[in-house]
């Protein structure tokens, strides 16, 4: 059976480029490279075993997900002793966001990393945020949760989020227009008006937010609620400098 390691290959020189980006990063050496790399594969070029099971970075961003989803939490937790469930459920889902993890990926540079068809720096697409959680999974399953914690918090938490600053933005945009509109009496519609199909023959979906049957702003993205969430903020943008 062919292994991971041998299935990602051996490339000495482009896995120390790698090793040594991660030390730069995050102030650690990797001891399995070949779950880093394959946390930086997206599924637009995904490998395939013998038997024909493709490999890519979707297993391990589920795990990171669970696992970076618990360090907040925790963190969260003691941070604020006295707060209400309500209000740490809110602010964990701000850091663990599809649109922090995209901007925590452009700050740390992972987004250069990403072997992918697609192109990363479009703020539209979730492929950054995805392989962050990736990344996490691979900490996790190298380095155990403890030493994951610890990067969380000290390499991440602390020197890349503002939690002040997440506490006084509102990130969900849909929820909030659809507020709006039930406030000004006004009707707010989601419309799918195309689906794509991109590489690998993943789709994009395009979305339109109308307000009064008037399109206020459009978002594409792989998943038809990221897409909404997308096309919501532009529309919230407007009306906020319209005013």
């Amino acid at each position: 059976m062919i292994s991971l390691r041998n299935l990602l290959g051996k490339r000495p020189s482009s896995d120390k480029k790698l090793v040594n980006t991660i030390k730069n990063i995050f102030g650690f050496y990797p001891k399995n490279i070949a779950l880093y790399k394959l946390a930086l594969m997206h599924r637009s070029v995904s490998q395939s075993f013998a038997d024909g099971k493709k490999i890519n970075n979707e297993r391990l961003e589920f795990l990171g997900d669970a696992v970076l989803s618990s360090i907040v939490a925790e963190y969260l937790f003691k941070k604020f002793p006295v707060k209400e469930e309500g209000f740490l459920t809110e602010i964990r889902s701000r850091i663990v966001s599809r649109s922090n993890l995209n901007n925590l990926s452009y700050k740390l540079g992972l987004n250069h990393l990403i072997k992918t068809h697609f192109n990363t720096n479009k703020t539209a697409t979730s492929i950054s945020g995805d392989a962050f959680e990736a990344f996490v999974g691979a900490i996790y399953l190298d380095k155990g949760y403890e030493f994951t914690r610890k990067i969380i918090v000290n390499k991440i938490i602390t020197l890349h989020i503002d939690i002040e600053e997440l506490i006084s933005t509102e990130l969900n945009f849909k929820s909030k227009l659809i507020e709006w509109g039930q406030k000004n009496k006004k009707e707010i519609n989601f419309k799918l008006i195309e689906e794509k199909e991109a590489n690998n023959k993943l789709k994009i979906y395009i979305v339109e937010a109308e307000i009064d049957k008037k399109v206020f702003g459009t978002g594409k993205d792989y998943s038809i609620k990221k897409a909404e969430q997308i096309a919501a903020k532009i529309a919230w943008d407007k009306l906020v400098n319209d005013d």
